[in-house]
């Protein structure tokens, strides 16, 4: 299958309001997958949320999109850079499921370099849960390295 036309569409505010707890609680759910207790993900859930959208709207200098796939809307994209400014984030993609394997991440990913290329990144960086063997496949074949690693064992 080809892969659509892909265009990132800035969200506007109230995109942003309808967004946010549906990402947050993903994210939340993400972590308790990865082996955080649910109070450890709720309580980095809301510190995120304080940290990079303290009225509800991106801090300045990040972005945060609609992935168009054609006229669909097939998921979100957030990138910006690290609070310390040292370099640039995936802070957050997520592709619909009924988009998924057409080549839309792989898309928005080189799409959101060139973002940050744009606003002077001269390097991308994200994190990716271990579980999530799709997303590291396209990391890998994009040409991102490992640069850490946590584990854990449950006893």
């Amino acid at each position: 299958m080809a892969t659509p036309d892909i265009r990132l569409v800035p969200k506007s505010d109230d995109e942003t309001a309808r967004w946010l707890p549906v990402a947050m609680a993903a994210y939340e759910a993400a972590r308790v997958a990865a082996g955080d207790s649910p109070g450890q993900a709720a309580a980095a859930r809301r510190a995120s949320e304080e940290q990079f959208f303290p009225d509800g709207r991106p801090v300045d200098g990040h972005f945060l999109f609609t992935i168009l796939a054609g006229d669909e809307d097939a998921g979100w994209l957030w990138i910006g850079p690290s609070p310390d400014g040292s370099s640039w984030w995936v802070w957050d993609i997520a592709v619909h499921e009924t988009h998924r394997g057409q080549g839309i991440g792989r898309a928005t990913m080189l799409l959101a370099e060139d973002v940050a290329r744009s606003q002077g990144a001269t390097e991308m960086r994200l994190n990716v849960f271990a579980y999530n063997a799709p997303a590291i496949r396209l990391y890998d074949a994009l040409g991102y390295e490992t640069a850490s690693m946590h584990k854990h064992k449950r006893l």
